[in-house]
């Protein structure tokens, strides 16, 4: 028997810092500790912790699995660039999963993955039986509305800040991508990339631009 892949996944697209150990389908190890900032300075030690604990190292790893958003910008970037640095240093796979597709993992039948978009909006993506239906797209709530009440009956995933009834809330992402990377890691799938499905809040600087001096 061929022995299980080994995924370590990691999340840091929200007010956290999560990480997941997987050995075939067996989950060894599951942690999230919140925070506003500093992510970039605890992944890695989280990370350590979390292969050691399993008496693991980085040399028993067989791929990595990242949430690649949508989400806060600054932690996208923390997970995807330190995916991407772990697989070429390590000589193995690094794959992207959104946070839409890793919500609706395991949901059998038709269902919309929501994620609070702020100022009225939404990220939403429908899928079926894990199938993307539609690209994610960001929508006003009057669309999100209309979309919910419209003639088919949708079953709603959400996370908790959207308050939304009868939604079935989330948790595990970090788990939720290590699944689905052990089921595409063996295949062949671009570097993972930022998902962004909306601009950058930072405004442009109100200074001109510096002259160069010939």
């Amino acid at each position: 028997m061929p022995p299980k892949p080994l995924i370590l996944s990691f999340d840091t697209s929200a007010a956290h810092c999560a990480a997941a150990l997987l050995s075939g389908d067996t989950v060894l190890a599951e942690q999230l500790e919140p925070m506003h900032k500093g992510q970039a300075e605890r992944l890695f030690p989280l990370l350590e912790e979390v292969l050691a604990d399993n008496d693991k190292s980085w040399s028993d790893l067989d791929a990595i699995g990242v949430c690649t958003g949508p989400g806060n910008f600054t932690g996208v970037r923390i997970s995807v660039s330190s995916a991407r640095g772990l697989a070429l240093s390590l000589g193995i796979p690094a794959i992207g999963i959104s946070k839409l597709e890793a919500m609706a993992c395991g949901a059998n039948g038709r269902v919309t993955s929501v994620l609070d978009a702020r100022r009225a909006r939404v990220y939403m993506q429908s899928f079926d039986n894990g199938q993307s239906l539609v690209e994610p797209r960001m929508v006003d709530l009057v669309e999100f509305n209309d979309h919910l009440h419209g003639d088919e009956v949708v079953r709603v995933i959400a996370d908790e800040a959207l308050e939304l009834p009868n939604a079935q809330s989330v948790d595990g992402i970090a788990v939720a991508v290590a699944h689905l990377t052990a089921q595409r890691f063996e295949q062949v799938h671009p570097r993972p990339a930022p998902l962004y499905l909306r601009a950058a809040d930072a405004a442009p600087p109100s200074d001109p631009p510096v002259v160069i001096l010939p």
